[in-house]
């Protein structure tokens, strides 16, 4: 039991030390920084105008559209990295498997151009 105890003591007086410090942080944030807010301050700034309406409306479907593509051709840069860096050890097979692989995804691309899926109007 005290081997055990002391393999964890290391973590537990790291993670209080921690919890000391943020917790310190935290308060010295809340007593120090000045609390005066101003419309401007309180104005919208992601979107660049007001709210409006409920938050529960309906959304264009090109914003789900458009974070799906991303998410697609995000999804492809990722595959490349790896295939990239060990391109000289996978030979033809890799270099096939690849070309097909962007292959497909240009024409789904294409498909999606030709679509008007990237228009926004």
């Amino acid at each position: 039991m005290d081997y055990a105890l002391s393999e964890y003591m290391p973590i537990l007086i790291f993670m209080l030390v921690a919890l000391a410090i943020s917790s310190l942080f935290v308060l010295a944030n809340y007593l120090v920084a000045v609390n005066n807010p101003d419309p401007e301050k309180n104005s919208a700034y992601e979107c660049g105008f007001e709210q409006f309406g409920d938050a529960r409306m309906k959304f264009d479907v090109r914003f789900y559209l458009v974070t799906l593509l991303f998410i697609i051709f995000d999804l492809e840069v990722a595959f490349l990295f790896p295939w990239a860096v060990t391109f000289g050890t996978l030979g033809l097979f890799g270099f096939i498997s690849m070309m097909i692989f962007l292959g497909v995804l240009t024409i789904g691309f294409i498909y999606e151009w030709k679509k008007g899926a990237l228009e926004w109007q």
